[in-house]
């Protein structure tokens, strides 16, 4: 007994899909995704329509849902981040129904309690076996964690695995196991594992970069937090690599070993682990190659679902064991609320991923970011977008100096007495509109493109489309 099919359209077919329902995909190919594009042209071909699309993140590579769109086949886009290729599309207004936007926990809580139920999950899985047991750790296209795609395969009515290496029954070390796969079909490539790297996995080289690196590994020692069981997530933008990369040598330096590192895991946090910085890191998604050879190889580096990372609706969370997380930002207001959906002139060019996630469940949750970019300044009144509620904010690192959130008075003071340079976060708005100017308001009209659904299932704000 085997659950092969001889193609993806056959499993289509088997699965019952109708026009009206709900598909999934998960993202840790990336950038290098094969599956969503040819599952979706199987759907269209199969004169399918009306579906509501859940993916965990979509990117640039999955440019041509924006025909599929155009013709009806998907009219309802669920996801947790969205890159600007398809986000402009969006943004332009040429989407009927608003896309919804959750965060990494709020998406597989909301497939846990029925609110966004999934009819047909189709996982890319680098190998495979017959009965549908896979992982992401071995293959050609090997991507590592499947941690995203983990509540799809155990909560969706019918579950096809789609795969470029078949090995034989059983593949041990399972990411899925064959009680939750009910097709297997193989295909020449499922995607480009190259494609997992984000263009931001690298450490910054520019000062100022650096310089908020140093000033936020400051933060940190002076918050009191980095001790003995001292646990850690930061995300693979440049200065917050390097804050990684800081971090590490301050803890060799004092001999301080960490309880985990989180999150989607780098080659920086990998070497932390080998180094005896942590006993363990906790993967929801690899960022980069090395990362898919450390879970591959070692067996403190752990898999985990993206329910088990951040889900509000579970038992227990990581997030909420969190020391630290490092952020981005895209905008910061004087409220500390965070923009990381849209850019400057409000067209969506990202999500709030585990954004609002870990800045909920840390102890400390800091934002990296200069005071302006592209002559645009950083900080303003209000942010275009609420994607981080400011209440789960508690620092701004800059490189004029770092705002801390008025509801954190003891880490303010903490800080003045370690020798950080703290200010309002008025003054370094001020600061930042004398070097580059105050911007216009971007220019928005009253169609709403997308809603912002906070980690709880609430409402947090809406994206109105970008005028002409």
């Amino acid at each position: 007994m085997n659950k092969l099919v001889s193609s993806i359209r056959e499993a289509i077919i088997n699965s019952g899909l109708k026009s009206g329902m709900t598909v999934s995909f998960h993202h840790h190919l990336r950038n290098g995704d094969f599956v969503l594009n040819m599952v979706m042209d199987e759907i269209a071909a199969l004169g399918i329509r009306d579906l509501t699309l859940n993916a965990s993140s979509l990117f640039d590579v999955h440019a041509p849902l924006k025909e599929h769109i155009k013709n009806g086949v998907v009219t309802t886009i669920l996801t947790d981040y969205m890159s600007a290729g398809l986000g402009s599309f969006i943004s332009a207004g040429n989407m009927e129904n608003p896309v919804q936007f959750r965060t990494h926990g709020g998406r597989p809580a909301d497939i846990e309690n029925g609110r966004t139920p999934i009819d047909v999950a189709f996982i890319a899985a680098p190998a495979c076996d017959p009965m549908g047991n896979c992982t992401g750790r071995f293959g050609k296209s090997a991507c590592g964690s499947l941690g995203y795609a983990i509540p799809d395969a155990k909560h969706a009515k019918y579950v096809v695995a789609i795969t470029d290496e078949l090995h034989p029954y059983p593949l041990c070390g399972w990411s899925i196991p064959e009680t939750d796969v009910d097709a297997v079909a193989v295909v020449d490539s499922i995607g480009d594992p190259k494609g997992i790297v984000s263009g931001t996995t690298k450490i910054t080289r520019d000062p100022v970069g650096l310089s908020m690196a140093m000033t936020a590994v400051d933060v940190i020692k002076a918050s009191g937090l980095l001790k003995e069981g001292f646990s850690f997530q930061t995300g693979a933008g440049g200065a917050s690599l390097a804050a990684a990369k800081f971090l590490k040598d301050v803890m060799l330096k004092e001999k301080i070993r960490g309880s985990f590192g989180l999150g989607g895991i780098t080659g920086y946090l990998v070497d932390m682990l080998n180094e005896g910085c942590f006993d363990a890191l906790m993967d929801v998604q690899c960022f980069d190659l090395k990362a898919v050879e450390s879970i591959r190889s070692n067996p403190r580096h752990a898999e985990i679902s993206a329910t088990h990372y951040a889900s509000p609706g579970a038992k227990s969370a990581v997030v909420d064991s969190l020391d630290v997380v490092i952020l981005g930002a895209t905008q910061i207001d004087t409220d500390f609320n965070i923009n990381v959906h849209t850019d400057s002139n409000g067209c969506i060019m990202g999500g709030s991923g585990g954004h609002s996630d870990t800045a909920a469940g840390a102890k400390l949750s800091m934002i990296i970011a200069p005071l302006s970019r592209a002559r645009l300044p950083i900080v303003t009144d209000r942010v275009t977008c609420i994607s981080t509620p400011g209440s789960t904010i508690d620092v701004l690192v800059t490189q004029k100096g770092v705002a801390v959130n008025p509801n954190n008075p003891e880490l303010a003071l903490r800080l003045r007495d370690a020798g950080v340079r703290v200010r309002d976060i008025h003054e370094l708005k001020e600061l930042a509109e004398r070097t580059s100017g105050v911007p216009d308001k971007p220019h928005l009209s009253d169609r709403i493109v997308a809603d912002v659904i906070y980690r709880d299932g609430t409402l947090l704000d809406r994206i109105r489309g970008v005028q002409a």
